[in-house]
């Protein structure tokens, strides 16, 4: 009994059942009185939590650039674009021989099969009108661009900014697509190649009639990509692929 204090040992003092109880709700009411604060503090930090959140989601609505991680530009398919263009041109990949077909006699002049056959009707129906369209140029490889380009401005000492107003760079030029074709008037020759050619009857042939072939203007008057104005110069964009080619989606500078 060492081990209990002193005042363990003492007779307990005896508490009057109505003192206990009294006791005892004193105690319950604090109790609950603690509870109800506990329970009021956690309904309150809740509400803040909420109306912080609120506050945040309307920000984002109001001002949508404050999202933490932005999207990246994609173009309507949904991949990223990048700008593929030099002096005004957009580069183009060189058709392959296996995808051409001639559309003069001794198959000098080539286009893809679906641009050949789809010119060879137009230049047909042009015919039984009277007008006579001759093909210039279609098809054009990187080694003929190439002369073109290089081997002309230097013959002619032109800038490459002036050179390119009248031809592409090669890889940039439409010609190696094999869907641009360039077109004269056999009956006026001296007009090949020249903005006199829109004053020729083949060219406003081509003007009202070309669509039906699904064929048009390249460069025309005021064109966006800033290139001379061409109206010996078409393209076919009859089919899926000629469509992409020179429609896919490419970024403003």
């Amino acid at each position: 009994m060492d081990d209990i204090p002193i005042a363990q040992r003492e007779t307990p003092v005896v508490v009057p059942k109505s003192t206990f109880k009294q006791s005892y709700l004193i105690g319950g009411l604090a109790a609950i009185g603690t509870l109800a604060l506990v329970a009021g503090a956690f309904v309150s930090s809740q509400l803040q939590r909420s109306q912080v959140s609120s506050a945040s989601m309307a920000s984002v609505a109001v001002n949508p650039t404050q999202s933490a991680s932005p999207s990246p530009a994609t173009s309507p398919a949904g991949k990223n674009t990048t700008d593929d263009s030099m002096l005004g041109h957009f580069r183009y990949s060189e058709a392959p021989q296996s995808a051409l077909a001639p559309i003069v006699a001794d198959g000098s002049i080539k286009l893809r099969k679906a641009a050949a056959k789809a010119y060879q009707e137009m230049e047909a129906a042009a015919r039984r009108e009277g007008i006579v369209l001759v093909p210039i140029s279609g098809f054009r490889s990187l080694t003929d661009q190439n002369y073109l380009f290089f081997g002309k401005k230097a013959e002619r000492g032109q800038a490459t900014s002036e050179r390119a107003k009248v031809s592409a760079p090669p890889g940039y030029s439409e010609h190696h697509t094999g869907y641009a074709i360039d077109v004269g008037d056999g009956n006026v020759p001296a007009t090949n190649l020249s903005q006199t050619f829109e004053n020729t009857a083949a060219f406003k042939w081509l003007k009202a009639n070309a669509a039906f072939y699904s064929f048009e203007l390249s460069f025309p008057e005021g064109n966006s990509q800033g290139v001379m104005y061409e109206p010996w110069h078409w393209r076919y964009v009859g089919d899926s692929h000629s469509l992409e080619t020179f429609f896919k989606a490419r970024p403003k500078k």
